[in-house]
């Protein structure tokens, strides 16, 4: 888990409330994640960040069976989702697809966030991903 600083203390306070925020440029309107300083596209000064309802359709995804970052030996099989945010723009972002690691996921299928909060080994929250049921 990375260590908020000034760039992505935006997102990580809005997923503590319960907010997906996402950069978008207020000069050319570009939507972007992760956090950067610049514009991706037309490299103005200080993205805003804004409020985008986590909903979404996976674009890709793939089933981990053998984890490769030490802190998650012994928790595979999990699955990874990249959705795309049509709110923003179609950005896209990364996170896990919760319930059954064994279930059959499908390229566009809908998928709403979900806010995982956590107090060890330090409070934090994280943005998990979840079929309707």
């Amino acid at each position: 888990m990375p260590e908020s600083d000034d760039l992505s203390k935006p997102y990580w306070d809005g997923l503590r409330e319960g907010r997906l925020r996402v950069q978008r440029c207020s000069a050319c309107q570009a939507w972007q994640f992760g956090p950067e300083w610049i514009c991706h596209q037309c490299h103005t000064f200080d993205p805003a960040w804004v409020d985008v309802v986590p909903q979404g359709r996976i674009f890709s995804w793939e089933r981990v069976w053998h984890p490769s970052h030490a802190c998650l030996k012994g928790h595979g099989p999990y699955l990874v989702v990249l959705v795309e945010l049509p709110e923003a723009g179609g950005l896209r972002m990364l996170g896990n697809l919760l319930g059954d690691p064994l279930q059959e996921v499908h390229i566009g299928a809908p998928v709403t966030g979900v806010f995982e909060h956590h107090s060890h080994p330090f409070p934090h929250t994280l943005l998990q991903w979840t079929t309707p049921t």
